[in-house]
Order: structure tokens, then C-alpha cells, then sequence
């Protein structure tokens, strides 16, 4: 079902130092709809293909770039100049909602096509999260390390 993706978003990020990984890889270009996505299919022990990551990779990088991507960069820039303009802060805050909103839509997209995907028996045998994650520096290990050791929390 597709809004269990978005239940285990809620909780993953809400996960000691979920947050902190993810905007880290953010940061190097990661999409964060992607890692919670590759962590629900890794926590599921969905069966790991390359096809399949390429499916989802596809399908979320047109609605990253141009809605999520593009409502993210609007509310970056007006950080600094809603601290002293009300009126914007308050719009900023809705733009804010928006993103979040594309980010449930996008998480949805990414469910429905995972779907019927198979789980293996145990642990796979490839982790999704690295498969959709590509880490540079030991830093950028560290966070990807960080999210697959939260997947692995009860």
C-alpha cells in the first residue's frame, strides 16, 4: 500500500541522526525520497535489482528536479529575507508545506511502481541504499552507514 511508504518516512526520519544523514546527502545531490524509499525496501527485505533501482531512479528524478527541487530552492531563498518580512516568512512557510506535500506525492509514486517487487527469505544480499546512494567521501559513508544502521532499528 503505498501510503506505508510514507508512515515509515515519518518514522524513519524522526530516527536519532536520520535527519542530520539525510540532509548531508542531500547536500552531495541525494535524493532524500530516494534513501527513505531504498531504506523501506532494504527494511522489507525487497529483493534487490538493477533494473528495478533504475525504475525508481527514473521515475523520481524529473519530479525532483522540477517540483520538489524547484520548491526547496524558492524557500532557500527567501530564508534571509523572511526574518525581517512577516508577510513572506508566512509565505515561506506555505511554500515549505508545498515541498513536503510533492515529497508524500513523490514517496507515493515510488510505493505504487515498488509494489509488487519480491521480498528474499533473509536480509538481501544488496543493500537499495547503497544502490541509490552514491558515496564519495568517508563522510558521505558515515551518513549512508548512519540511515542503514536506523533501518535496522525495531
Amino acid at each position: 500500500m503505498p501510503s506505508d511508504l510514507w508512515r515509515f518516512a515519518e518514522d524513519f526520519y524522526q530516527r536519532p541522526g536520520v535527519e542530520n544523514a539525510c540532509l548531508h546527502l542531500q547536500a552531495q545531490g541525494a535524493d532524500v525520497c530516494l534513501l527513505i524509499c531504498a531504506a523501506w525496501l532494504d527494511r522489507r527485505n525487497v529483493a534487490y535489482s538493477r533494473s528495478h533501482a533504475e525504475r525508481l531512479s527514473a521515475a523520481a528524478q524529473p519530479w525532483q528536479r522540477e517540483v520538489v527541487g524547484a520548491l526547496r530552492q524558492l524557500r532557500q531563498a527567501w530564508r534571509e529575507p523572511a526574518r525581517s518580512d512577516p508577510a513572506l516568512a508566512t509565505l515561506r512557510e506555505q511554500v515549505k508545506r508545498l515541498e513536503l506535500d510533492a515529497e508524500r506525492v513523490q514517496l507515493e509514486r515510488l510505493a505504487s511502481l515498488s509494489a509488487d517487487w519480491p521480498s528474499e527469505g533473509g536480509p538481501s544480499q544488496s543493500s537499495w541504499l547503497e544502490a541509490l546512494t552514491s558515496t564519495q567521501t568517508s563522510e558521505d559513508r558515515g551518513a549512508l552507514e548512519h540511515l542503514r544502521a536506523a533501518t535496522l532499528m525495531p
